[in-house]
């Protein structure tokens, strides 16, 4: 396979599973929250079956893994994680893609009906890939890169293992999650004991060379307040407004560490919704820090916090229950464990890539399974403006994401 049919084939793979609505649903206790997710996860169990892969299998949750079998004597094993679902930011869930070809600078008409453009103006970086073949979508939705090119990405690559059985590579584990949009719930629910790779990858972040082993630590609160309700014409000494307390709560936060005034290695306390009636009032937060230390601070001020507004309101009922989601990949590197991180260097280094070291403000599935001792950094898919209507993949840069999982993939 010449560079043009390889590109072709990522391509027409993306195309494909973008073709499957799969946005997740928050608010849904289910896993996977949407069908569309567990109609890709078939989809990508006949791929596997066509490629020749062992032990493949669906769970329950919706997660698919699999495993390439080794071809040499080479022990290391290695695992890649993508996730099924793509973000719900109000969107349409229907991904319609094109390709822009030999982009000459200028406008994009994404969608000229809308008229929605993607410009330069808004987005001066586009003009790096004049005379690149660009992905769009019609405007009316996200691309879909995060996180279905890099599904195209590993399936891609395991063809090209497949055409070319001369390259020698060890066992090659693969999980597809759901849900990692709302709160990386799927790759809680892999089989680890049938996931068995020293170390894995994601391919979830955006533009070509960028390389992410540091992340934040990350927990979700939720603050429960209970007053007592009375009528205004006998409230005094009586009524305890639930609303009022949720704003006392509020005003006890450093408005200087929100997601608005913090940028870098800055953590933050973000109150993300608020419901209440007379009777009562519910506080739900996201706590962010890539210090631990820090972050564990946070979530003891918060404590603190329910304690002071409970003694100064002792008729009310205020609790908090605070869950951890993820933690920070570098806290998990350890001498036995980092040549995952060197394995990528020496990889964009042999491919002439630069590396662009993104401390990440937020987190991947790899958040996840550093913890589970399996330390998994993240690379580049080579797209710009995840989240987006006007989100765009560069194909060359596409294609460079697919060379360094090959060249991963492969003894070295």
């Amino acid at each position: 396979m010449n560079e043009e049919a390889i590109k072709k084939t990522l391509v027409d793979n993306f195309f494909r599973y973008l073709a499957i609505p799969s946005q997740s649903k928050e608010g849904s206790n289910k896993i996977p929250s949407s069908e569309g997710q567990e109609k890709l996860a078939r989809l990508l169990a006949k791929d596997l079956q066509k490629l020749g892969l062992v032990d493949i299998a669906i769970n329950e949750y919706g997660v698919i893994q699999a495993r390439l079998p080794k071809n040499s004597d080479y022990t290391q094993a290695i695992g890649w994680v993508c996730h099924l679902d793509t973000v719900d930011v109000g969107l349409s869930d229907e991904i319609h893609p094109k390709v822009i070809k030999n982009y000459q600078g200028g406008n994009i008409t994404l969608n000229s009906e809308a008229n929605i453009i993607l410009n330069p103006e808004e987005n001066p970086e586009i003009l790096k890939y004049i005379g690149d073949d660009i992905i769009v979508s019609d405007g009316k939705s996200v691309l879909g890169a995060d996180n279905k090119a890099a599904i195209a990405n590993v399936i891609t690559a395991i063809s090209y293992l497949n055409v070319n059985k001369n390259i020698e590579h060890g066992d090659i584990y693969l999980a597809f999650v759901p849900d990692e949009e709302i709160g990386l719930r799927g790759s809680r629910k892999i089989d680890f004991n049938k996931f068995k790779a020293d170390f894995a990858y994601t391919i979830d972040c955006c533009e070509l060379g960028e390389l992410v082993y540091e992340t934040f630590n990350a927990a979700s609160a939720s603050i429960s307040i209970e007053g007592v309700s009375a009528h205004p014409m006998s409230a005094k000494n009586v009524l305890v407004n639930p609303i009022m307390i949720a704003n006392d709560f509020i005003n006890l936060l450093n408005r200087a560490e929100t997601p608005e005034h913090t940028e870098g290695k800055e953590g933050y306390i973000r109150v993300t919704d608020i419901e209440s009636d007379v009777l009562t009032a519910k506080i739900n937060l996201n706590i962010r820090d890539h210090s631990r230390e820090k972050y564990d601070q946070k979530k003891s001020y918060l404590i603190s916090a329910i304690d002071l507004l409970q003694k100064q309101n002792p008729k009310a009922k205020i609790s908090i229950e605070i869950k951890d989601i993820y933690s920070n990949i570098l806290d998990n590197v350890k001498d036995t464990n980092k040549v995952a991180i060197a394995k990528l260097f020496r990889t964009f280094n042999k491919l002439g890539i630069k590396p662009k070291i993104i401390l990440m403000r937020g987190g991947t599935d790899g958040s996840y399974l550093s913890t589970r001792g399996i330390l998994t950094p993240n690379y580049f898919t080579g797209a710009h403006n995840f989240h987006s209507n006007k989100e765009f993949l560069p194909i060359d840069s596409f294609y460079k994401s697919l060379l360094v999982t090959i060249d991963l993939m492969s003894n070295d």
